[in-house]
């Protein structure tokens, strides 16, 4: 039975900021509507070879997309390639990167700021500065649902990171512009809940206090996992999901078929047979 499936990454965000600004979030844990669990970011903890690990389950040594500098589409099976194949609809508000993995290299904003393709996302509004708002990009998220009804939406705003980069990760900024995130998902989470979809929130990476990631350090490379709905996770705080395990998991939620990549133990086993 496919779940439709909004997958939310907030970029840049670190695992404690999350837990102390994050109110909206903390509150369905603390109502056991979500769960929240302690994931460590592959290395390097850098943004694309992060956005692939999360659509195909791989670590960056292995998937090959190793620094931001690697400009090409995807080499592997992915989530928007496996959803399509399962003739499902996908749809991404997302930094151009994501069109570079899963549809096109290089990007052009002239042409395809807004696309309809037939690549691995079909429906998408990019964008291509770091600054760009929040708050519109939840729009074109909520646009997209609208107008195209899609099974599987990417969400990756990236105001967090850019604000991390300027001021650092221990900054009233950061911890501001994070708080501004959990507003957002508090307008917009419950009417896609209400309207029959599964979310999840997460980040790629962290943010050190000098502005910074790349490396193992708890504050650039440990992150949120938001599940929200009990009736698809469990309840057991003491799973540690990876990194390497969120594509297998969505898949799951999709219902497609995920080509031998790991879910966790999180996963609800009744829910494959709802």
């Amino acid at each position: 039975m496919t779940k439709r499936t909004i997958f939310i990454i907030l970029d840049g965000l670190r695992y404690s900021t999350a837990r102390e600004c994050l109110g909206y979030m903390e509150a369905l844990v603390a109502g056991a509507e979500a769960q929240v669990y302690r994931v460590d970011s592959e290395l390097p903890s850098i943004s694309r070879p992060l956005y692939e690990t999360l659509m195909t389950g791989l670590p960056p040594v292995v998937h090959g997309v190793t620094s931001n500098c690697v400009v090409r589409r995807s080499n592997f099976d992915n989530v928007f390639s496996l959803a399509r194949k399962a003739g499902l609809v996908t749809s991404a508000a997302a930094y151009h990167w994501y069109f570079e993995l899963y549809n096109q290299a290089p990007f052009s904003p002239e042409f395809r700021r807004i696309t309809n393709s037939d690549g691995g996302i079909q429906h998408g509004a990019f964008y291509w500065q770091d600054h760009y708002p929040d708050d519109h990009l939840f729009a074109d998220a909520d646009d997209l649902i609208r107008r195209h009804n899609p099974d599987f939406l990417l969400l990756h705003p990236m105001n967090i990171d850019d604000i991390g980069h300027k001021h650092g990760g221990a900054s009233r900024q950061y911890r501001d512009t994070t708080r501004n995130a959990a507003d957002l998902l508090a307008r917009y989470v419950p009417q896609w809940r209400a309207a029959g979809y599964t979310v999840i929130v997460t980040s790629d990476h962290g943010m050190s206090d000098d502005g910074n990631h790349g490396g193992p350090h708890e504050d650039e490379a440990t992150v949120p996992l938001y599940t929200v709905g009990a009736d698809v996770f469990t309840l057991d705080a003491a799973v540690q999901p990876k990194q390497t395990e969120l594509a297998g998991l969505i898949c799951e939620l999709l219902g497609v078929e995920n080509h031998g990549l790991s879910v966790p133990a999180l996963l609800n086993p009744d829910m494959a047979r709802a």
